[in-house]
């Protein structure tokens, strides 16, 4: 008979075979801290365009309702950090873009956890979730001790940083749970500082329809003449917070295979993403998230950056 306990050690040992970097264990119930900041942040309209946030309020809240009988909440963290970034000179993509489109990639490997602990334990129901529902990723992430939320409204793990994908896996059976770690970022406000948007507001809020991730991949229409001279050379997501930030001088190289950049998203100099055809275009990001842009939304954000240069 297994306890709480040997659950999570059970699944912690699962996920670390099927390559997540770490895992946290919490229990499934409402985020009573994050419901009126939640409210609040929707009222405050920082969302932009991106009006899907205001629906499933008390789902995203609690994940008794999104998963019936829930009990626990496993929060995961694969690593994307890459060994080689783009040419200095060339428009800039996210790093959690260069490769295979997360989605896939850390939705299988949340089906094998799944599939492993049911081969050891027996009957288990649940969901997994890859950023692809209405759930508060970061605040489970950090409930289950995997790190805290910084200034810019990422997690930062001690150990190794903020460039991971998070995941879940809500599950009908009782764990013992981790508690919240620790906050370090003390008066450290180097990702305040660097944001050319002013997205990052104080108490941890992001205006994201200030942040250049939006401006780049979210917002549908022209991009506003007011940040002409604020998008730092980004035409699909932006890093600049998680760059500066102190605690990724710990960031290990990730070891995902079909997270590995085509060498043209590496070595294509300014000229040639200027020139990018559609057939290009769908070649070199076949499997990307950044096909999420579309050619056309890609081919607006480089002509955008042309027109600071000129």
């Amino acid at each position: 008979m297994y306890t709480p306990r040997d659950y999570s050690d059970i699944i912690k040992a699962s996920a670390a075979k099927a390559g997540f970097s770490f895992c946290g264990i919490s229990k499934a119930e409402f985020l009573a801290e994050q419901a009126p900041k939640l409210e609040q942040w929707l009222k405050q309209g920082y969302q932009g365009e991106m009006s899907y946030l205001e629906n499933y309020f008390d789902l995203r809240l609690d994940p008794q309702k999104l998963v019936p009988g829930a009990q626990t909440v496993v929060s995961l963290m694969y690593n994307y950090y890459p060994a080689k970034q783009q040419l200095a000179s060339a428009p800039k993509i996210a790093k959690y873009a260069y490769g295979e489109d997360y989605h896939h990639v850390v939705k299988e490997k949340c089906k094998l956890l799944m599939t492993d602990i049911q081969s050891i334990i027996g009957n288990i129901e649940g969901r997994a979730f890859v950023d692809s529902a209405p759930v508060m990723e970061r605040a489970w992430a950090e409930k289950g001790g995997l790190g805290w939320i910084g200034k810019h409204g990422l997690l930062i793990n001690k150990q190794q940083g903020s460039f991971f994908f998070l995941a879940e896996l809500v599950i009908d059976i009782v764990c013992e749970p981790d508690g919240p770690a620790r906050e370090y970022c003390g008066t450290c406000t180097k990702c305040v500082d660097a944001c050319p948007t002013e997205a990052i507001l104080p108490d941890k809020t992001l205006n994201a329809a200030q942040c250049i991730s939006y401006l780049t991949i979210e917002l549908k229409n022209e991009i506003p003449d007011t940040f002409a001279s604020k998008m730092e050379n980004w035409m699909f997501g932006c890093d600049i917070c998680q760059d500066v930030c102190p605690w990724n001088r710990f960031s290990l190289t990730h070891q995902e295979a079909r997270f590995q950049p085509k060498d043209e998203v590496l070595n294509y100099s300014g000229k040639e993403w200027e020139e990018i055809s559609e057939e290009v275009f769908g070649f070199v990001f076949e499997k990307s998230a950044v096909k999420r842009t579309k050619y056309a939304g890609l081919k607006r954000n480089i002509n955008f950056l042309k027109t600071q240069k000129s």
